[in-house]
């Protein structure tokens, strides 16, 4: 009897829902590494996909605003200990899809793991910085607090495929929004095994959905669908998020337009947290006025 077994491939999916789905459409395509050899066929997503995800993401968006800010980032630091005990498998995802030796490509994915921390922390951090009381002239309290603007697609950068991911996925979800995912068209395999770690992660389902395929192709509906209110256009070339804008500004979604990035593994700053957050102004009489109150 043979000792030789068959070589048992990995099967990619979806993760819309809290579910993997295989694409609608049944369609899949190669997906290869820098040296150009097969790494894995890859869900062609649909525009239904597309759809069924934002469905999914707005369900889900009401309970996760709804959490308390330290309790969102209680969820967050889960993920990186999940990540962190999957570490092995992502850094040969990621040393695969980027053409990066083993030693790099660790680098890489304990920077991306540090990244989600790092968010984390800032997510009962962020109105301190985004709000506060304002000055005003009259026997009035003043008050501004940051809310989350809704579901947001994320175009993935195309390069980074796993530290540039968690760098602009992490603060759309830090700060109670929910998101659809495009993954790197050419490196999706480390953004679709991410869904298996959320899965398994305290995130409630719908509030990441990631999307394989054409980027092109996914984005352009998700752009002019009408129940999306923020893109982040990081993984457009110039002349997709033009179009991506002219199709955004029918229910004037907030865009967080394309910007170079040289060094993912550089200080993120704080813009990207406080790119899809709206702006809740209270006012509040003091003195005999009264206790009732009016917001704007």
């Amino acid at each position: 009897m043979s000792d030789a077994r068959l070589s048992v491939f990995k099967t990619y999916k979806l993760y819309v829902g809290g579910k993997f789905p295989r694409s609608e459409s049944g369609r899949v395509y190669e997906v290869t590494s820098g040296k150009g050899e097969w790494l894995a066929n890859a869900p062609l997503s649909s525009r239904k996909d597309a759809r069924d995800a934002v469905v999914a993401a707005r369900k889900a968006f009401g309970g996760w605003a709804g959490k308390t800010a330290y309790n969102r980032g209680q969820v967050l630091y889960r993920v990186a200990e999940m990540l962190e005990g999957r570490r092995e498998q992502f850094v040969r995802e990621v040393a695969d899809a980027e053409g990066l030796s083993k030693s790099k490509a660790g680098a890489v994915v304990d920077a991306a793991i540090d990244r989600w921390v790092w968010y984390a922390g800032w997510t009962d951090k962020v109105a301190q910085i985004a709000g506060g009381a304002n000055p005003v002239a009259g026997p009035y309290f003043n008050l501004s607090s940051p809310e989350p603007t809704g579901v947001v697609t994320v175009l993935a950068p195309q390069e980074s495929s796993f530290l540039g991911l968690v760098s602009v996925l992490a603060p759309v979800i830090a700060t109670g929004n929910t998101a659809v995912v495009i993954a790197s068209e050419r490196s999706p395999l480390p953004a679709l095994s991410l869904g298996e770690v959320l899965a398994t992660s305290d995130l409630p389902g719908g509030v990441v959905n990631v999307l394989s395929g054409r980027t092109a192709e996914i984005a352009a509906p998700l752009a002019a669908h009408q129940d999306v209110n923020g893109l982040d256009l990081c993984g457009a070339d110039e002349v997709l998020a033009k179009e991506l804008q002219v199709a955004a500004a029918d229910n004037l979604k907030r865009v967080l337009r394309p910007q170079p990035v040289d060094d993912w593994t550089a200080d993120p700053g704080t813009h990207r947290l406080t790119a899809f957050l709206e702006t809740k102004t209270v006012w509040h009489p003091t003195g005999s006025l009264g206790a009732s109150g009016s917001s704007y």
